[in-house]
């Protein structure tokens, strides 16, 4: 038996060093897999999928005259909806998306979303690619192994960590029309909607994943207490941190409702996740969004 390739050399060193993260991935994304199946559409593609009745609003031309032969009705050959676009990702990872009130910080939950949806996506036949990195986008479990690795390569983490700092948002990708993006992050950081509608000028059709830690939305301090930016610019010592949780919730709440307006006028959708919730709903939510329309 002759040596392995060099490309197999690399899928067998990636899946080696990504088990516990792919393994969650697998599990949620098998959790649901159900919904991986339900994407065909009739539409322009090469794969019969299913004859129907024939309907007023059809082309003559499209009448399959050998099937319609073997009844009293007329029948029309449809071909499955094939998808021609890429499903690019991309998630945040500046050092606010490394806090965690628990046991899960925001970062650790969206690289497990990720990959679930991207399992998923795979499974189903679509092309996903990571936005910056140096791989093409494929319809592989080797390049969901090599996404994997770029989450969590601690040199591709301080380039990127690097380049978040500046508030670019997502690098720059040369996403097609009719492309999907999908972009985890806590959109804390300024500056996000200019990236947003760039990619929308171009056609492309965003899906946000808005991670939420509870501390963050509900607030849950009292006393003297001290709060520190997540880049150590600043901090703040209240003595009674009650005193402003009202203002604090409002704002929050506030900031939320902006992402989604943006969101909305460029035709993009926003799911919102708690890290304290399981991820199964939102991964629910977040493939239902990204299925054809």
């Amino acid at each position: 038996m002759t040596g392995f390739s060099p490309l197999q050399h690399e899928a067998d060193a990636l899946g080696a060093g990504l088990p516990p993260l792919m393994v969650a991935a697998d599990r949620l994304a098998a959790s649901i897999s159900l919904g991986a199946h339900g994407r065909r559409k009739a539409g322009i593609g090469e794969n019969f999928w299913q004859f129907r009745r024939y309907g007023s609003a059809d082309s003559v031309g499209r009448i399959d005259w050998r099937q319609s032969a073997k009844s009293q009705h007329l029948f029309v050959r449809e071909r499955e909806w094939e998808a021609a676009q890429t499903v690019w990702f991309w998630r945040d990872s500046d050092p606010g998306m490394r806090f965690g009130s628990g046991e899960t910080t925001k970062l650790q939950r969206a690289n497990l979303l990720l990959l679930a949806l991207a399992s998923l996506l795979v499974r189903g036949g679509e092309r996903v690619g990571l936005m910056g990195a140096d791989y093409l986008p494929a319809a592989s479990r080797f390049t969901l192994s090599r996404i994997g690795h770029s989450l969590l390569d601690p040199v591709l983490q301080e380039k990127e960590r690097a380049r978040t700092e500046r508030h670019d948002g997502p690098p720059a990708t040369p996403v097609t029309r009719g492309s999907r993006i999908v972009w985890l992050s806590d959109f804390l950081a300024p500056d996000a909607e200019a990236r947003m509608t760039g990619f929308a000028r171009v056609g492309a059709v965003g899906h946000l994943v808005r991670i939420v830690d509870p501390a963050e939305e509900d607030f849950p301090y009292s006393g003297r207490a001290r709060f520190e930016a997540p880049r150590g610019q600043g901090s703040a010592l209240f003595g009674r941190a009650e005193s402003i949780a009202s203002d604090y919730r409002a704002r929050f709440a506030a900031h939320g409702e902006k992402i989604a307006r943006t969101a909305t006028r460029l035709g993009w959708t926003v799911t919102t996740h708690r890290t304290d919730h399981a991820p199964q709903n939102a991964l629910i939510a977040l493939h239902a969004a990204i299925g054809p329309s």
